[in-house]
């Protein structure tokens, strides 16, 4: 006969494979071990880190702003690095880099809202992209309010945002890729008028929808 506690264990790895919500919610693993592998003699080496960078910036991508509430308050960075991944369940993920300070409060909190950034909120994007050692208190004269399910800080003027709990984390190198199943998500269709915030080459920049578009 099966313990109940081996039970619970499989009960747990089907739900989480038929993508039910699991009530509990535990702090999640912040630094999963890094996967450590030699460069074999007959492969070329890696690019350098600058050039690296230099390519890849040509790549335009959005700009989020992930935000969590633990024990101590909300916290939030600002992430590039973020992608729908599944219709069925909703799943999406993001990138972090492992040396992040603001990760691991994320982690402990087991749920995030992914807020998507419009052309107009730059000066956003720039307070929650410094440093907690430069910038302390990010949320200092932000407007933000509860997301319906998880209650992590969901900012005003956001044009669409996402509301998640985090199911796993993996190994990326020096990030994190940080998967999260979708509660709830909304958007703000005046502030989407203006079309999102945009990185490019180093820079900011923003992108008008046609108006059939909108």
């Amino acid at each position: 006969m099966m313990g109940h506690a081996a039970m619970a264990v499989t009960a747990v790895r089907y739900l989480r494979s038929a993508g039910a919500p699991i009530t509990s919610r535990r702090p999640v693993d912040p630094l999963p071990p890094p996967e450590l592998r030699a460069v074999r003699d007959d492969e070329h080496p890696p690019p350098d880190q600058q050039e690296f960078r230099r390519v890849l910036g040509h790549f335009a991508s959005g700009l989020t702003v992930i935000t969590a509430e633990d024990e101590t308050g909300p916290t939030g960075f600002v992430c590039q690095s973020f992608a729908s991944l599944s219709l069925d369940p909703p799943l999406v993920a993001f990138m972090v880099g492992r040396t992040s300070t603001t990760w691991p409060r994320i982690a402990r909190a087991a749920a995030c809202c992914v807020n998507i950034l419009g052309a107009g909120q730059e000066a956003l994007c720039r307070t929650f992209a410094m440093s907690s050692a430069r910038r302390p208190d990010k949320f200092a004269g932000v407007a933000y309010r509860p997301a319906p399910v998880t209650g992590s800080p969901l900012l005003d003027g956001a044009p669409a945002w996402l509301d998640c709990v985090v199911r796993a984390v993996h190994t990326g190198g020096d990030h994190l890729i940080v998967v999260c199943r979708v509660s709830a998500l909304g958007t703000d269709e005046s502030a989407a008028l203006t079309g999102p915030l945009l990185f490019h080459r180093g820079g900011y920049g923003g992108f008008t929808p046609r108006p059939q578009d909108r």
